[in-house]
This record gives structure tokens, sequence and C-alpha cells, in this order.
């Protein structure tokens, strides 16, 4: 009974009709797959939008451009792109078998996702850093941290994590369009080698997340230390004037980015834990599309951690929806009335 009512639910047609080699369309139009193009068109409409709020905030308001704060609008426009390119494109062959787009697509699809997710890495390995030296050497950190060499940084994550996709491109077989699977028009099927996922496990993954790992450790050590000194000189009625004192701000900062390090974890472990349970990944298999998918939804989470833990971000919002952003003067509006 349930095969049939699994057989009713798929209309099988052809790619391309009037092409003999053509694959065979599944086109999945059960409930349950209906529900999944709606959620998951709606999560990438999700995703573009909140972070298009994210890039906007940063970039209009000039009391938001910081080091800290363009580090997060890296990150930022790196979910975009997944939210824009990335997530259509699953969502297409998650509804339809068909690949329309043609062989390059096909091959340059995986560059593009390993692009951004480069990015976004090399974004966090920054703001690790950026904390490290905000809570380890606050009284150095506006002249060693400055927006100019953030900026510097920042083109050269992107630029680095270009390279090592380029390099990917023309040094691995399984990333050229003569080495992809189509067994007939209209398929794509990208088989990652064994040998390759081990490298970019360590390249990509393993190398930045022990560095964010070690730098957060020593951050949230450091920082317990700061609290008690920080506690302690405000008891203190003899406080010398003119002594700068770490700031507890640092800490609550520390922590929420910390929280988005967790995140970014929680969804790519599981990924490259399953790439390692195989011999090969092909990219149609049903354990790479779920790991898969956790990936993208990382990219629509970073929005909310910031709703939810960023003052600036929540105001920045009510001016959007109330339209003072439109006024003449709206970049120089006050978005932090208390200091957190």
């Amino acid at each position: 009974m349930n095969s049939t009512s699994y057989r009713q639910n798929i209309t099988v047609q052809y790619c391309f009709p009037d092409n003999n080699s053509s694959c065979r369309k599944e086109i999945r139009t059960g409930p349950i797959n209906i529900f999944l193009l709606i959620f998951l068109s709606c999560v990438s409409v999700f995703t573009v939008f909140l972070n298009l709020l994210v890039i906007i905030s940063i970039s209009h308001f000039k009391q938001l451009h910081t080091p800290t704060n363009l580090l997060i609008l890296s990150l930022a426009v790196a979910d975009l792109l997944v939210g824009l390119i990335v997530m259509p494109v699953n969502v297409m062959q998650l509804i339809d078998s068909c690949w329309y787009l043609g062989k390059m697509a096909c091959c340059l699809l995986p560059v593009i996702n390993s692009l951004v997710s480069s990015a976004s890495l090399c974004s966090l390995v920054f703001i690790a850093v950026d904390r490290y030296i905000a809570i380890c050497d606050p009284l150095l950190y506006s002249t060693r941290v400055t927006v100019c060499k953030t900026s510097l940084f920042i083109i050269l994550g992107w630029s680095s994590s270009l390279f090592y996709i380029i390099m990917c491109l023309y040094f691995n077989d399984h990333f050229l369009p003569s080495q992809i699977s189509t067994r007939c028009e209209g398929e794509c099927v990208v088989v990652i080698q064994y040998s390759w996922v081990i490298v970019d496990l360590m390249v990509s993954f393993l190398a930045p997340c022990c560095v964010i790992l070690i730098l957060y450790a020593v951050i949230f050590n450091v920082a317990r230390h700061q609290a008690k000194a920080v506690r302690a000189v405000r008891n203190d009625a003899s406080n010398k004037q003119g002594i700068k004192v770490p700031s507890s701000s640092e800490t609550k900062a520390a922590k929420k980015i910390g929280t988005v390090i967790f995140v970014y974890l929680a969804c790519w472990i599981p990924f490259y834990l399953s790439s390692l349970l195989a011999d090969s990944l092909v990219s149609v298999s049903v354990l790479y599309t779920v790991f898969g998918w956790l990936v993208l939804i990382n990219s629509s989470v970073n929005p909310l951690i910031y709703a939810i833990f960023y003052p600036w971000f929540r105001k920045s919002v009510t001016f959007f929806v109330t339209c003072r952003i439109f006024k003449s003067s709206s970049s120089r509006l006050n978005l932090f009335p208390k200091q957190f």
C-alpha cells in the first residue's frame, strides 16, 4: 500500500522530450514534497531578507562602521549568496530530478558553494582574532585593529578562498566538467573523491576551527579574570581616574560571537563526519542532501542570532519599518542609547 501511494506521487517524464539521450524526469508531487518545497523556499527568501537587513544596517549607519561589524558584514555577504544562489538550486533539485543549467553550471555550483563556505570560515577566524585582541589587549585594540586593516583582511580572506577553490578546480579531477557523472542529458552528479574529502577536511575545516577554538578558550579564560577585575575596581572607591579598565561589554560581545561559532560548528560537523563514512560522496545521496541542507540553514541562523543578541540590529530594523532610514540624516542616527 505504501509503495503504491509513493508511485502515485511521482510522475515519470523526460527532462528533454525531444532528446533521445534525455534522463527520466521525476516530479515529486506528494504532500510531503509540496511542504518541503514551500518550507525550503521560505527558508531561502528568509535567508536573503535577513542577511540583506544586516548588510544594509552595517553599511548605512556610520555608527556601525567598526572592525567587528565589518567582519559580520563579510559573513552576511557569504550567507546572502547562499540564500540567493545555492539554496534555490538545491530546492529545484529536490523537486525536479532534472538539471537544466548545463554541464558547466553543474561544475560551478559546488565551487560557489565551497567559496562562500570558505569565506564564511575565514570571517569567523578573523572575528575570533578580533575578539582575542579586544579582550586580551584592550589598551592597544584601537591602534592594532582599524577599519582599513580589517577591510584588507576581508579582501585577503575572500581572495585566498577563491584561490583555494581555483586550485581545486585545476588540480582535482572531480571538479573538472569531464569528470562529472552524466549518464544521460539532464543529470548533474558530482562525485567527490575520498582523498579530496580528507584534504578539504584538514584545510577548510579542522585547521581554522582549531584556531578558532583555541582563541576562544583563551578569550573566555581572560574574560573571566577581567570580569573579576572589573567588579573589584568598581568596588574600589579610590580607583584612579584615567586608567582604562576592560569593559564587561567586551565579554558579552565574545559570548555573542561565540554563539555564532558554536552554531557554525554544529551545522558543519555532521556534514564532514558523514563524508568520512564512505569512499566517495555523491551529491545526490540522501545523507549528502540532509546534512547539506543543515549547512545551508546555518546561513539563516546567523541573522537570527544577531536579532536576538544585538540591540543595534533590532533598532535598525525598527528604522526600516518606520521608514526613518530614508531621511537624509538617518545614517547618523544613534543606535546605542545605552552602553552594552
